[in-house]
């Protein structure tokens, strides 16, 4: 499984992309030991359907906490938030949970890219832009967690 510390962005895409390969491939559950335990854990808690599993949920609660730090301490990370905000409101606006906080939305359009790519589906000139800018947030927030060493 991906490193929560190593990058932890990457670690929530992953489980998030797990719990659909799950919830379409249902009978592969068995294929590894990391399937099974996803599986196991996702009926536990009652997202066999919808819905991400707690250590996905816990591991957004931490990059959003490092966040809303940064947002008080670094002036370039707070700029550069600045720049995207606009672009993350109008992909709220689309969902059904438009109070999502930015760093969620986010994640749902790297992943929404995605699976894009995956369905050999071309994306804008402008959606790639909000990607690369949505992915340097990401990246700077999965550095500083990692050097933080906020997992321990």
């Amino acid at each position: 499984m991906k490193s929560k510390r190593d990058n932890i962005a990457e670690y929530i895409l992953y489980i998030w992309q797990m719990e659909d390969y799950l919830r379409a491939f249902p009978q592969q559950a068995e294929a590894t030991e990391e399937l099974h335990d996803l599986n196991e854990m996702m009926h536990r808690e009652g997202v066999v359907e919808q819905g991400h599993l707690q250590l996905a949920q816990n591991a957004l609660h931490e990059i959003e906490d490092l966040h809303a730090q940064l947002l008080d301490e670094d002036a370039m990370y707070r700029a550069a938030i600045i720049r995207l905000t606009p672009q993350l409101n109008l992909l709220k606006a689309k969902t059904d949970r438009p109070t999502m906080s930015d760093i969620e939305a986010c994640l749902i359009l790297l992943y929404q890219i995605m699976m894009l790519h995956l369905q050999h589906r071309e994306i804008s000139a402008a959606t790639a832009s909000v990607q690369q800018q949505a992915t340097k947030v990401l990246q700077f927030l999965s550095r500083t967690y990692r050097d933080l060493d906020i997992s321990k």
